[in-house]
Formats: structure tokens, sequence, C-alpha cells
């Protein structure tokens, strides 16, 4: 499916879908999870099959569930505030914590990946600059490399590894 398919069905059919999620689980939960639906059906375009159905029933099929992980979701952090005597704001933060954790955890990994294939020079004048705080032309000075080189060398750097963090 192309984009301007994904558009006319959005045009067409989220008014309604929003409409059903959100008599099931009110209407700041129902957009996002009609975002989420429409992001998760250009994902997976291809397991669309016009012979198993309409793509109505296709996309309130994601909708489904994408709903029932909702579900799932708050149901665990119902239990977890029940079983800790706290509040679903706390539960809801605590499991935001996590999230945010276990992301910068694979964000370390990745970055560790990165990191270890650079040169020794390479590597050692992006931690001077990042990690140390000394200017560039410090950080060359350190590990003796011309100031000059070392400017264009940390932006080459710094330009790979936001390339890597968005190809992530």
């Amino acid at each position: 499916m192309r984009c301007v398919m994904f558009a006319e069905l959005f045009d067409d059919h989220a008014g309604q879908l929003r409409g059903y999620l959100a008599r099931r689980v009110g209407a700041h939960v129902a957009d996002d999870l009609v975002s989420e639906t429409f992001l998760t059906a250009m994902r997976v375009h291809e397991s669309y099959d016009a012979e198993r159905g309409s793509v109505v029933g296709w996309l309130y099929g994601i909708a489904t569930n994408l709903l029932r992980g909702h579900v799932k979701r708050e149901l665990r952090l119902l239990r977890a505030a029940e079983r800790y005597g706290i509040d679903m704001v706390t539960a809801e933060a605590l499991e935001t914590v996590v999230v945010a954790r276990i992301d910068a955890q694979s964000h370390l990994r990745r970055l560790a990946g990165e990191l270890a294939r650079l040169s020794a020079d390479d590597r050692d004048l992006l931690l001077l600059t990042a990690l140390a705080g000394l200017s560039t032309h410090d950080a060359a000075i350190a590990i003796g490399m011309n100031p000059a080189t070392a400017r264009s060398r940390l932006h080459r750097l710094r330009q790979k590894l936001k390339g890597a963090q968005v190809d992530a």
C-alpha cells in the first residue's frame, strides 16, 4: 500500500475507529491507539490479504490487539498498585522509569559497540571532549594530534554517532 492509500484509509476510518476505542478506554488513550494502529498498519502492510477480508476488519484487528496490550498493561499496573499499596500514578511513574532505564541500557550497548569500532585516537579524542570536558584544542594536545585535524575528526565522529543513533 502506498502512503496516499494510508492517508485515505486514515481519513475514511480513523474517526469511527477512535469512537469505538474511546468507548472502551476513553478519548485520550483512544487517540494514542488510533495513531499506533495506523503506524502498525504501515509497518505490516504486507500482511494485509484482501481475500481474507476487508481492510476495515484488518484495521480493527490491529486496533484490538493494541487495545489488548493496553488493557494488559493497565491490569499489571493495577495489580502492582494493590500489591505495593501505591496509587496508579506512582505505579505508572515507576513503569516509566523502568522503561527509560531499559531504553538507556540498549542505547549504551549500541554506543559501546560504536566506540569499540573507533580507532584509539578517535575514541580518546571523543571521550576527552565528552567525558573530561576538554576543549578540542586541549584534547588534541593530550593525544598528540594537530588541533585542526582534531576539530574536523571530532565533527565527523559526532555525525557518525548521531547517524548510528538514528539507525538503531
